[in-house]
């Protein structure tokens, strides 16, 4: 697949992890539906597979994904974090721990999705962050 499909595919994740936060693994589907059919511009087919294959993995595992993020985030509680940053973290954390893609490239997409969706600060939040997941789980 290529790099741009893949990086598409991860905006689409987040933005997809967003509107699904609450979801359970059940209600996954459904919900990937009805945000396909908000979106105003087309995705490809593979950027549309990859971000699912993505949703569905972190959905699955959100539970060992949290406790992950907050056992790593010093003065942070996950609920406290910028929607986006917790979903961007999510995704990247599952990439990490759950698929091959190296820690370096997992971390770099990571932070180009914050700084296209979310705030000012974070990208350098996400970086910091994901980089001490990478380190504590043995990626980098």
């Amino acid at each position: 697949m290529a790099t741009q499909q893949r990086h598409t595919g991860r905006e689409r994740a987040v933005q997809a992890l967003f509107s699904l936060e609450n979801a359970t693994p059940d209600d996954v589907g459904l919900g990937l539906e009805h945000f396909w059919a908000s979106l105003d511009e087309e995705t490809g087919a593979g950027a549309r597979d990859f971000a699912e294959k993505l949703v569905r993995g972190v959905v699955v595992h959100r539970s060992e994904l949290d406790d992950a993020i907050q056992a790593q985030s010093e003065n942070w509680r996950l609920e406290r974090m910028a929607r986006v940053d917790r979903n961007v973290l999510r995704l990247g954390l599952y990439e990490l721990l759950h698929t091959e893609t190296p820690a370096r490239v997992v971390i770099n997409e990571a932070v180009e999705v914050a700084r296209t969706f979310g705030g000012e600060n974070s990208p350098s939040f996400v970086n910091g962050l994901l980089d001490k997941l990478a380190r504590a789980h043995g990626k980098l």
